[in-house]
């Protein structure tokens, strides 16, 4: 029998450069998305990094339970009903951080949530997993 001794020192400090480059793609992210739209606005640098963490948590607690909630009728609408799931988390963002973070509509708001996970699917493919892959 072999046993494999792993280092838990290691994956904590994994997990935690995983959660500051994923905080870091986010916050680029919110930035991105606020420069290219007039329907979404944040305050200052400050609050793109403050949203960054309420929206890694939520997605990390509530998006899931939601999305499960709403499996048949993202099922139906063959996935297009998760961009309005993405819609609610930023709505939730806004309404925690108040005035300092914005979503002007409910169309842009979903057009923005649609922005903003392709912007993060790109960040994630070109940038994260490849860094993930050289510490690993």
């Amino acid at each position: 029998m072999k046993t494999i001794i792993s280092d838990e020192t290691d994956k904590k400090l994994n997990k935690l450069l995983d959660w500051i480059i994923y905080i870091a793609g986010y916050t680029l992210t919110l930035y991105l998305v606020d420069v290219i739209f007039n329907a979404f606005e944040v305050d200052h640098i400050l609050y793109y990094f403050w949203a960054s963490i309420i929206i890694y948590i939520l997605n990390k607690t509530i998006k899931k339970i939601v999305f499960k909630l709403t499996l048949p009728i993202t099922g139906l609408t063959f996935g297009l009903f998760y961009f309005v799931v993405d819609f609610l988390m930023l709505k939730i963002v806004d309404y925690i951080l108040g005035h300092h973070f914005d979503i002007y509509g409910i169309w842009w708001g979903i057009f923005i949530a649609f922005s903003i996970s392709v912007i993060h699917f790109i960040l994630e493919e070109v940038i994260l997993k490849p860094l993930m892959r050289k510490v690993n």
